[in-house]
């Protein structure tokens, strides 16, 4: 093959509500994506318990690398902080718990008695979430599935497991599940052992750009591939694929990467461990090339979301494009939210408990969905400007510009409230970060390309569609609106 022919590499980019099989076709100066597989991700509740449909979702990854045709290689990204057991024998010992399921409430309130939250913070450097792992393993003790348990697979470890027969544990992925030690890249043995969690359980430990075995006999008959076909470690954390995609040309920036949650935080050489980033809800989680991803979950597009499902189940199905046009006429900073708020972690009539969250602050509620939509806007914006205020006054780190990634990317208005609400300029997209960050980190495992990030996203911002904001000059509105009740408190 000639040098300056584009090879494939096979994404399998697992989301929240929906997995895909992209290929990306790279070469020394290009880089292309292809979406070829998509298919649902909507988990189920069996006896109580929220579940991820996990068969299912391999089904479509097997449908996915079947559609990809001859690839050079695979990567897998998911989101963080779950996990599947297995017996001694390799099985599955039962369906992965979904972090949205309600058995960690209350539970960091139990840890916190065993390792105070400082502690633990100086430790982990791990935002407090009911979700983290360390909170489900503790959730889970004493139950048969655990007790049973030979081996703790993060998702996309598992879904790679499923490939190869080959275990391992992705260091980004494993950074999210407060019980890694950011400054040293190893687990933190000492939490672990006061909280009684085995870490025996966890497979070694692999970093990005690490091979993680060949696709199996039964796997090659299913996809129709012709081995061998190695499977690469890429950023497994989707989050910490596409910063890997952020098309920055300095480290004066800020990243949101926006989707169903936005992460929004600023990139370091180190974490940052001190008892204000621990109060401000600050999270350190490992990116590629031993980077820190310096950040605050924010509940997202979610939000928006849950409020057109809800719309949809009552009959009320709505055009996006043309709510967003009437959110745009909207009153702007009406109503505002707080975007951080738990109460809005839980699926299901999103519309109502907005409305209430608007009521209890004192403030006006939304009349209608436009309204809605635009109150769920402005307080993402306004949530994404304390995120990185917060983030640059807790790390020393001065940024110029914002990124924002991902498929909150294509949602122009909610990129210029952002840069409003920033008072700094906004450059939109990639759309597909978390793709790109995967192929490109397998194209380098490859030789395709070379170099460290700088490199990968300079060929980024030479290949891929950028969309520029640049904030108002206005931001007395925005500067109020931070100020107020809602959101300082």
């Amino acid at each position: 093959m000639p040098p300056s022919a584009p090879r494939a590499f096979a994404a399998v980019d697992l989301g929240a509500s929906s997995g895909r099989v992209i290929v990306g076709r790279v070469a020394a100066r290009s880089v292309a994506l292809e979406e070829v597989h998509r298919f649902p991700n909507e988990p189920v509740r069996v006896g109580g318990t929220l579940h991820w449909d996990v068969l299912a979702l391999y089904r479509g990854i097997l449908q996915g690398l079947r559609a990809a045709g001859p690839v050079a290689s695979v990567g897998i990204d998911t989101w963080a902080v779950d996990y599947g057991l297995l017996a001694a024998d390799g099985s599955l010992l039962g369906n992965p718990v979904h972090y949205r399921d309600p058995r960690t409430d209350g539970v960091a309130e139990r840890v916190g008695r065993t390792v105070p939250p400082g502690e633990l913070y100086a430790a982990t450097g791990v935002q407090h979430a009911p979700f983290n792992t360390l909170n489900q393993l503790v959730a889970a003790r004493g139950t048969s599935q655990l007790e049973a348990a030979d081996r703790l697979l993060l998702m996309p470890d598992l879904m790679a497991y499923w490939l190869t027969g080959t275990a391992g544990t992705e260091l980004t992925n494993a950074s999210t599940t407060q019980l890694l030690d950011p400054r040293t890249g190893d687990w933190a043995h000492a939490v672990a052992g006061r909280l009684g969690i085995d870490l025996s359980l966890f497979a070694p430990l692999r970093r990005p750009g690490d091979p993680a075995g060949e696709l199996l006999p039964d796997v090659l008959e299913a996809t129709g591939l012709r081995g061998p076909v190695p499977v690469v470690t890429v950023g497994s954390h989707d989050t910490a694929s596409a910063v890997a995609a952020v098309p920055a040309d300095t480290d004066r920036f800020a990243y949101i990467s926006c989707g169903t949650w936005s992460l929004a935080g600023v990139e370091l050489d180190a974490p940052v461990l001190t008892e204000d980033s621990r109060a401000a809800n600050f999270t350190n989680e490992l990116g590629v090339d031993g980077t820190v991803r310096y950040l605050r979950n924010i509940m997202g597009l979610w939000l928006l979301q849950e409020c057109l499902r809800s719309w949809r189940d009552a009959g009320l199905e709505h055009d996006l494009d043309r709510l967003l046009a009437g959110a745009a006429q909207a009153p702007p900073l009406r109503c505002v939210v707080d975007a951080a708020d738990p109460a809005f972690l839980a699926p299901h009539d999103m519309p109502r408990r907005i409305a209430e969250a608007c009521r209890r602050a004192g403030g006006p509620v939304p009349q209608g969905p436009a309204e809605t939509v635009r109150c769920v806007l402005d307080s993402l914006a306004l949530a994404h400007r304390a995120a990185i205020e917060q983030a640059q006054r807790l790390s020393g780190r001065h940024v110029d510009v914002v990124h924002i990634v991902g498929g909150g990317a294509r949602n122009e208005l909610l990129c210029q409230l952002t840069a409003d609400a920033c008072g700094l300029p906004v450059v939109a997209g990639p759309a597909e970060a978390a793709a790109l960050g995967n192929v490109l980190v397998q194209a380098r495992a490859a030789g395709v390309v070379g170099g460290g990030l700088p490199a990968l996203r300079s060929l980024l911002r030479a290949t891929q569609p950028l969309r520029h904001y640049a904030p108002a000059a206005d931001r007395a509105r925005w500067d109020a609106a931070a100020a107020g009740p809602v959101l300082s408190r």
